[in-house]
């Protein structure tokens, strides 16, 4: 009787222990309360700071530009800084049919001022007859041995060849002119470029600094060269390409953020959103379309000092702002179906609880329906959670937006 006892013990025992130890235990999850928040929902892209005005300094006029002494970073001022200088390029050199003809053009000019000279002073000598025959006219018009008409005549054949005279010079200077023309021709390269008095000197049209020496070295440049950028360091903007579809909930006047770059995040402001996109091919290889959004940084300058020109910053843009919100983390979302749901603890067990959704960022999203502020749900559930599940609690501390 007692061994039967003792056997019966013994099984009650073994069985009571794997009833024990096959019973479902409560898992153990995180959770989270479901509490009011500010939700900001952002958009995030990469941009690129450029300065709003940028001055590019062309020669006006083809020479030769002595070398560069400014380099970039340096101070200009408007109107008084000299940037270049434009002396006068050697001519060309000529090749053996152009020499030619240039040497055959200037003997043509030098025969034609010899033949120029020869009619001066034929004219020249005509001239001394005319005045001298006018002398003997009036001379015998006077003793009345000739009568007043020859007088008359005699002046006007002097002031004939005096024409003449002054025709022959003329047509002199004419022809020597053009001989120095065709000598001026045959002058070819000297290398003696810029050693004479400066032409042309381009001061800066604007005050900033140097933000590219586009033409340094000691060259022959043609008209509308570029030779150099000037801009203003501390007149910055912020040029962002986003999304078409991301494009259309940015407003001109949305805040924004800016960081990335190397130094404290900045303040910013849209200014401008482009009426146009553009196609981009993204780095999958994938056709984007871009709309180009312009924000300018509020900040102290002294803030962004570094930052330059063409330096890379990420932007946030505010599109939708909302205060007070009952809001869940987006760690307890999932789907449930075609709806959005979650898993709240109530009583010690899992509740499957769908919920409407509003707008959301990162960390939270909105909740029109299916919970009230106050609920805990559970972070980040595993295939293990089940509607019913019996859960224990490892309740996370709620941190801001």
């Amino acid at each position: 009787m007692i061994r039967r006892v003792a056997w019966a013990v013994l099984v009650l025992m073994v069985a009571a222990g794997l009833a024990w130890a096959l019973w479902p235990r409560a898992i153990l999850v995180d959770t989270a309360p479901v509490g009011r928040q500010d939700i900001d929902v952002l958009i995030e892209e990469e941009g690129e700071a450029r300065i709003r005005e940028i001055f590019t300094v062309s020669a006006p006029m083809p020479g030769h530009m002595s070398r560069q002494d400014l380099h970039a970073g340096d101070e200009v001022i408007a109107g008084s800084t000299i940037v270049a200088r434009i002396s006068p390029a050697d001519p060309a050199l000529l090749d053996l049919r152009s020499r030619r003809i240039a040497e055959a053009t200037r003997d043509a000019a030098e025969a034609a001022v010899g033949l120029a000279k020869a009619e001066l002073a034929r004219a020249r000598a005509q001239g001394d007859y005319a005045r001298s025959e006018l002398r003997r006219v009036e001379a015998l018009v006077n003793r009345e041995a000739m009568p007043a008409r020859a007088l008359d005549e005699a002046r006007l054949d002097a002031a004939a060849a005096q024409a003449a005279v002054e025709s022959a010079r003329a047509n002199l200077m004419v022809r020597e002119r053009e001989l120095e023309s065709a000598r001026a021709a045959l002058i070819e390269g000297s290398g003696q470029a810029g050693n004479g008095g400066c032409c042309v000197e381009i001061v800066a049209p604007a005050s900033g600094r140097i933000l590219r020496v586009l033409t340094e070295s000691e060259q022959v440049v043609t008209a509308g060269t570029p030779l150099l950028e000037i801009g203003d360091p501390s007149d910055l903007e912020i040029v962002v390409e986003l999304l078409s579809s991301d494009a259309v909930r940015v407003e001109a006047g949305a805040p924004a953020t800016l960081d990335g770059w190397g130094g404290p995040p900045l303040a910013a402001r849209v200014t401008r959103v482009d009426p146009s996109a553009v196609t981009r091919v993204s780095a999958l290889g994938i056709e984007e379309q871009r709309v180009t959004a312009v924000l300018a940084p509020e900040d102290d300058p002294a803030l962004r000092q570094r930052l330059g020109d063409g330096y890379r910053v990420i932007a946030h843009i505010v599109v939708w702002q909302g205060k007070g919100l009952t809001a869940v983390p987006v760690g307890a979302l999932f789907r449930s179906g075609d709806a959005w749901a979650v898993f709240r603890v109530e009583a010690g067990r899992a509740r499957l609880t769908p919920i409407e959704l509003g707008e959301r960022n990162q960390d939270w999203a909105e909740v029109r329906s299916g919970l009230k502020p106050g609920a805990l749900v559970i972070l980040h559930p595993s295939d293990r959670i089940a509607d019913g599940v019996r859960v224990t609690t490892a309740e996370v501390p709620e941190t801001g937006p």
